[in-house]
C-alpha cells in the first residue's frame, strides 16, 4: 500500500526536513493553499482538494497543466480541505499518511487537525503530523505505537477524550507500567528516551504521542 503526503495550509516551518522525508513513490495531495509548499519544494500534487479560496488562480492552472487533478468543492461544506483530502488519501489506498503544515496560527484549525486522526472513519489508517524534529501520532486503546530516535528525545503522551488506561512504556526515562493518564494530566509530558528505540502500549483510551528528536 502507498504512503500519501499531504500539505496542508498552515504553518511548515522546516521546508528541507519534509524534502528529506519525501520518496519518489509517495502520492501528494494538497489541501488547497497547502499547494505553496509542493510550489517551494517544486513538485507537483497528484491532486489538489477543497474549496481553492487560499490557493492563487495563476498557481492552480500552472499544477493543472503540470497534470495535477482539481477537485473543487463549495466554501459551505461539513469536511475541511483536510479532512476532504485525508478521506481522498483512503479512498485511493493510502497505508499511510504524513501530514505536512497542519498546525499554525490559528487556533481552532490547529486543534482540529490535532484530533482529526481521532476519526472512527480514519482508525485503520496510520497518520502522523510532521515538521522537522517532531512529529505527532495518535494510539488508540489495544495498540502499541513504536519509534525510532536518540538517548535524550523528548516523548510526551498526552490522553484525549477521555482517561488513558494501561499505558505501558519501554526505553524511557519515566517508566509506566498499566499507568493511568487523566484527561488534562500533565503526567506524561516531557518523558525523555534513553536510547534509540522506545514504545508505548495502551489498552484503553487515546494518547496523543509526540516525539521531539531535538529538544535543544
Amino acid at each position: 500500500m502507498s504512503r500519501t503526503i499531504i500539505f496542508a495550509n498552515g504553518e511548515l516551518h522546516n521546508l528541507q526536513s519534509a524534502q528529506a522525508i519525501l520518496q519518489a513513490d509517495d502520492v501528494i495531495i494538497a489541501a488547497d493553499g497547502g499547494a505553496k509548499y509542493c510550489r517551494a519544494l517544486n513538485i507537483t500534487p497528484r491532486v489538489i482538494i477543497g474549496d481553492l479560496d487560499s490557493i492563487s488562480p495563476d498557481d492552480l492552472e500552472e499544477f493543472k497543466n503540470k497534470g495535477a487533478r482539481i477537485l473543487k468543492y463549495p466554501k459551505r461544506k461539513d469536511e475541511t480541505d483536510l479532512e476532504l483530502a485525508i478521506d481522498l488519501a483512503i479512498a485511493e489506498g493510502a497505508g499511510e499518511i504524513i501530514l505536512f503544515g497542519a498546525l499554525g496560527g490559528r487556533w481552532d484549525q490547529t486543534l482540529a487537525n490535532l484530533l482529526i486522526p481521532a476519526l472512527d472513519k480514519f482508525s485503520s489508517t496510520p497518520i502522523r503530523l510532521m515538521d522537522g524534529d517532531q512529529e505527532i501520532a495518535l494510539l488508540r486503546g489495544g495498540s502499541t505505537l513504536r519509534w525510532r530516535g536518540h538517548a535524550g528525545a523528548t516523548v510526551s503522551l498526552i490522553p484525549i477524550g477521555g482517561e488513558a488506561r494501561g499505558v505501558t512504556t519501554l526505553g524511557l526515562e519515566y517508566v509506566l507500567n498499566d499507568g493511568v493518564l487523566k484527561l488534562g494530566s500533565t503526567l506524561g509530558v516531557s518523558n525523555v528516551m534513553v536510547g534509540e528505540e522506545g514504545s508505548v502500549g495502551l489498552e484503553e483510551g487515546m494518547l496523543m504521542c509526540v516525539l521531539i528528536k531535538n529538544n535543544k
